[in-house]
C-alpha cells in the first residue's frame, strides 16, 4: 500500500541559507488493512511525510509508490486512491455540512445525484444526520472532527491519512472521533495512517508503530514488541526509610543479570530521603514475587510493591536520551 526508499525532503530556512533536512532517507513499507501509528516529536519530520505521501509536497530526493501510484510520476493516481484529514479543520464555516460534503464528491467527478446519495450514506455512517444542514461553526469539537472525516471519506479511498485526528478536543470528543475510526477500520478493512501526540491512543488502537526522529526511522513494530525490546518492566519498592532502601539496592543490583547490567537500578541519584527503589527487570509479573522474596531473605521489609509497564515514552527515552513530548525545531 505505501513503499518508500530513501524518501528525504531538505528545506532553506527563510532567513539566511542553512539547508535543514526534515526527512532523511526514510524507509517505510505499510501493508494493506494495517492501521499504523507514525509517532515523532515535533519537528521529527511526522508532516513533512505526510505531505510528500499524499503529493503535497514534492521529495528532494527518493522515491515513494502510493496505492500502487508513484507520488511523482502521478500524482493525481495517488490523490485518487487516498483521503488527507489534515490537522486544521477542513469544512468551509460558512456552508452546511451536507453542502460541503456534495461539493466535496462533485470535486471528484461525481454527479451531483451520485455525490447527493454518498453525503447522505456518509451523514448516516457517521451519525451525523442531525447536523446536515448546520454550519460547522454551530458542531462542537468532535461532531466538527467527524464532518472532517466524512470529507475524506466521500471518494471511498483505499487509504486514509489522519494527521493529528483528536488533537485540542476533550476527552468525550476523543473518544467519539475514536470510535469512528475503529468502526470505520472494522467495518472496510481500510488502511489507516494517522500521527498523534496522545501516546496511549497510539498504545492501544494501533496495530503497528512507527517512530521518527530527525527524520529517519527509530523503532518499529508492535508496541508490544517496542516496549518489551526496546524499554522493558520496572519494579518499584517503597520502604520504611532511606536505610533500608540502600540495603534493597544493593540487593536489586545482585538479583538478577538484566538489574545487574543496569548502571543504576534508580533512574536518579538517591536522596538522603528517598525510599522509593526502581528496579528494571524484563517482565515486572514474573519478577516480583521473586525480588520481595530476595528482600525477605535480606531482612528488609518492603512497604510497597508495584509492577510498572513502559510507555512509548520510554521507548523513545530509551533510543534518544529525551521525551516524545519534548520540542524539536520547527520542520
Amino acid at each position: 500500500m505505501i513503499h518508500a526508499r530513501k524518501l528525504s525532503r531538505t528545506f532553506t530556512r527563510k532567513r539566511g541559507k542553512e539547508r535543514v533536512d526534515a526527512v532523511r532517507g526514510l524507509d517505510l513499507d505499510v501493508e494493506a488493512g494495517t492501521l499504523l501509528a507514525f509517532l515523532g516529536p515535533n519537528g521529527a519530520g511526522k508532516s513533512t511525510t505526510l505531505r510528500m505521501l499524499t503529493t503535497l509536497l514534492p521529495p528532494t530526493s527518493g522515491t515513494a509508490t502510493v496505492a500502487g501510484c508513484d507520488i511523482a510520476r502521478d500524482p493525481d493516481g495517488v490523490r485518487r486512491r487516498i483521503g488527507y484529514v489534515g490537522q486544521k479543520n477542513s469544512a468551509s464555516d460558512h456552508h452546511r455540512v451536507r453542502d460541503e460534503l456534495v461539493a466535496q464528491g462533485r470535486a471528484y467527478g461525481m454527479t451531483r445525484a451520485r455525490a447527493g446519495e454518498r453525503a447522505d450514506a456518509l451523514l448516516d455512517r457517521l451519525d451525523l444526520q442531525e447536523l446536515a444542514n448546520r454550519t460547522p461553526t454551530t458542531l462542537s469539537g468532535g461532531q466538527r472532527r467527524r464532518v472532517d472525516i466524512a470529507l475524506g471519506l466521500v471518494h471511498a479511498p483505499e487509504l486514509l491519512f489522519l494527521d493529528e485526528p483528536s488533537t485540542g478536543l476533550d476527552p468525550h470528543s476523543r473518544a467519539e472521533v475514536w470510535n469512528f475510526i475503529l468502526r470505520l477500520r472494522e467495518e472496510s478493512g481500510m488502511t489507516l495512517f494517522l500521527t498523534t501526540h496522545y501516546l496511549e491512543e497510539a498504545d492501544s488502537m494501533a496495530e503497528r508503530v512507527v517512530i521518527v526522529d530527525r527524520g529517519r526511522t527509530i523503532a518499529d513494530g508492535t508496541a508490544d514488541e517496542l516496549k518489551s525490546e526496546l524499554a522493558g518492566d520496572r519494579i518499584d519498592l517503597g520502604l520504611r526509610d532511606a536505610a533500608d532502601a540502600e540495603r534493597a539496592r544493593g540487593v536489586a543490583a545482585r538479583f538478577s543479570s538484566e538489574a545487574a547490567a543496569a548502571p543504576d537500578p534508580s533512574p536518579a541519584p538517591a536522596e538522603p530521603a528517598d525510599t522509593t527503589v526502581r528496579i528494571p527487570v524484563p517482565n515486572a509479573d514474573t519478577a516480583l514475587p521473586e525480588l520481595l522474596a530476595a528482600m525477605e531473605g535480606a531482612g528488609i521489609k518492603v512497604a510497597t510493591a508495584r509492577g510498572v509497564r513502559p510507555t512509548l515514552d520510554d521507548v523513545f527515552l530509551a533510543l534518544t536520551g529525551r521525551s516524545l513530548t519534548e520540542e524539536e525545531p520547527t520542520e
